[in-house]
């Protein structure tokens, strides 16, 4: 089945190095995808309506509210949340979602160890050094998660054990953790379990089952830029027992039964943690998106993305000297996301991004994906490998900067843009690409000479009359 009609955006032509315009080919889903339809609808259905939130008596405050917490009711559901065991607390983004639970997780002196693993994006490991004791699962030589050492881990830090935070599935190399086995394992030691699922979310159907499950989740963050809403806000979603408890990070209106001058009587969850004029707007584009991939079907967002991955990776056999990392079989990819990272021995990850979009119209990222220790360790980059680049980035130059090159599907891309892509890549690795390109030492990426687009002519805030 197509999918493209679900989606603004796809016909947008944009410029390539010979003069011409080309439809866009958009591979880098794993960063942010593009806008449902019916997310755009409701958006502008809704702003008619737009007013503040909660207290207000007009109409337009009254529905604005409804709207807002129907669509935290949506998120819950979607994640298999219940209303009496837990909350959603919206925000800007999982990362900040992740970041409120660092700072609301009641560690204590005798439970302060955080177990994460090295595949985590950034978000899921930073945000966890500040507040206790981050010790990180290994990997096994192929990039998944060790799941001996997790059990090591868990019987070495059983006594001291606050919270496992692992990724549902990796940004980087589209693996899949068996979360409900190690939320079983987690809770018999006493601990809980966060699961970052910004890059699950958008592929998988999430359930985290009932608190009297031993099996269950006790917190997911979510953010709605990964699942074609991007309007800026995310969610944290987790047991209503422990925001009912302690002083909110953020401190400020909407939070608070009364305040006087000496004393302070903060709300029920959620309304505790939400200080301020929410984003009820990026909530509506959020609860719309998961209504759109509702009716499409988990299971078959899920088989599409199969089907797409196991052709893209036949497809890259084609191509010499080309390596990917993660699960290079075809035909286990319904147990993986549609993420492939890749390197072109020789060529440098920075210019075959930058010809593949200055040429060809095709959008990838590449470098190392927020998830540095990953990178570094799937690479077999070595303890003073690592210092040496260390030293250059500190000296501002980012040339040699190891990373590869990601390709991340999302619903609406088809096996023609897999083509396109296998077919620019092995002109590049023929050395048949136009420019002449340069790279910038501060940054690392490659520009060609003498083209510069203008994005005034795409884009601008001027009003029109």
């Amino acid at each position: 089945m197509r999918y493209r009609d679900l989606f603004v955006g796809l016909d947008v032509q944009v410029p390539v190095l010979d003069g011409r315009k080309v439809p866009y080919i958009n591979l880098d889903n794993a960063a942010s995808t593009p806008s449902f339809q019916h997310v755009a609808r409701c958006v502008q259905e809704f702003l008619g309506f737009y007013s503040s939130v909660h207290r207000g008596m007009g109409f337009k405050s009254q529905i604005s509210t409804h709207a807002y917490e129907e669509a935290r009711l949506a998120a819950m559901r979607f994640v298999g949340a219940n209303s009496q065991d837990h909350t959603c607390i919206f925000g800007k983004n999982a990362t900040e979602a992740i970041n409120r639970l660092s700072r609301r997780f009641p560690f204590s002196d005798d439970r302060n160890v955080i177990l994460i693993s090295m595949m985590e994006h950034h978000s899921n490991d930073l945000p966890w050094r500040a507040v206790g004791k981050v010790v990180h699962i290994r990997l096994t030589p192929d990039g998944c998660l060790d799941l001996a050492d997790f059990d090591r881990k868990l019987d070495q830090y059983a006594d001291n054990l606050a919270l496992v935070s692992i990724s549902g599935a990796s940004n980087v190399t589209g693996y899949v953790n068996p979360i409900h086995q190690m939320a079983e394992k987690t809770h018999a030691r006493g601990a809980q379990i966060m699961v970052d699922c910004a890059q699950l979310a958008p592929h998988r159907k999430i359930n985290m089952l009932p608190l009297d499950d031993p099996a269950h989740l006790d917190y997911v963050a979510i953010s709605a830029h990964k699942m074609y809403a991007p309007f800026g806000t995310g969610a944290l979603i987790g047991r209503k027992d422990l925001f009912e408890h302690g002083d909110p990070d953020i401190r400020g209106g909407g939070e608070v039964e009364i305040v006087t001058l000496d004393n302070v009587v903060w709300s029920e969850p959620p309304e505790r943690d939400e200080a301020g004029s929410p984003n009820t707007v990026g909530a509506v584009a959020l609860a719309a998106a998961i209504a759109q991939m509702e009716a499409v079907g988990m299971e078959e967002i899920a088989a599409h993305e199969a089907e797409l991955t196991h052709y893209a990776l036949e497809q890259f056999k084609r191509i010499p000297d080309l390596r990917t990392f993660g699960c290079p079989d075809p035909d286990k990819t319904a147990s993986r996301l549609g993420v492939i990272p890749l390197i072109m021995n020789g060529i440098s990850h920075y210019l075959v991004a930058a010809i593949l979009g200055y040429e060809y119209g095709i959008g990838v990222r590449n470098g190392c994906f927020c998830a540095h220790p990953y990178l570094l360790d799937l690479l077999g980059v070595s303890n003073d490998q690592a210092g040496l680049v260390r030293h250059s980035i500190l000296m501002h130059d980012r040339r040699d900067v190891p990373g590869l090159v990601r390709v991340s599907f999302g619903l609406y891309n088809e096996k023609e843009d897999v083509d396109a892509l296998v077919e620019a890549l092995l002109a590049i690795q023929e050395g048949k690409y136009r420019g002449s390109y340069a790279q910038d030492v501060h940054s690392g990426l490659f520009q060609p000479a003498g083209w510069q687009a203008k994005f005034e002519d795409y884009f601008s805030f001027e009003v029109k009359k």
